[in-house]
């Protein structure tokens, strides 16, 4: 018998692998490198293991949206957690998780995700209904005018760093978001 069967298997810790593995290569060759054979050969994983846990494209790129959500998800709930103040939490939690340094890890796999989002259609209808329930759980406190605004901001500015397009020097960036938290607030 080889050594392959007598190995310990760790399925979650292959699917994780997997999923940064296809991140990393969409970032550093864009998305369109992102093949089955691209990932499994990169990670050291048989195409048959790549399989088992994602049997296409699109449900690695499933994969990574829910990874990614379920980050995002749970860097909102501490940031709101923190917050005492009711009115605008969910949109002040937005804001520190999308724009300030020690928001949110995993940027660049954002981008990764972000510009899946733009290129599939089936992952634009996911984040618009995670959105949805994002604005429907925080009606109560986050439904203002000035909320929607900040948040309409907060996702300008992510593209603008998507782009790698600095438009203003580190401390105008901090003004904006001292403006935006504020504003969160009335």
């Amino acid at each position: 018998m080889s050594k392959a069967h007598h190995r310990k298997k760790h399925p979650e810790a292959v699917r994780q692998q997997l999923l940064e593995v296809a991140a990393r290569l969409s970032l550093e060759k864009g998305p369109a490198s992102v093949t089955l054979d691209a990932v499994s050969q990169a990670a050291g994983v048989s195409k048959g293991g790549l399989l088992h846990h994602f049997p296409n494209k699109m449900s690695l790129l499933d994969g990574l949206f829910d990874d990614m959500t379920e980050k995002f998800d749970r860097a909102l709930a501490e940031r709101m957690r923190e917050d005492p103040e009711p009115k605008g939490r969910f949109t002040r939690a937005y804001v520190a998780v999308w724009v300030l340094p020690e928001g949110m890890a995993d940027g660049d796999q954002w981008k990764v995700l972000t510009v899946a989002l733009i290129s599939e259609p089936h992952l634009r209808e996911r984040w618009r209904q995670w959105v949805e329930r994002q604005l429907a759980e925080n009606i109560g406190t986050d439904s203002a005018l000035d909320a929607l605004l900040v948040r309409y901001a907060v996702d300008g500015l992510w593209l603008a760093d998507l782009l790698d397009t600095p438009t203003m020097d580190a401390a105008t960036r901090a003004a904006m978001v001292e403006r935006l938290l504020a504003l969160s607030r009335s």
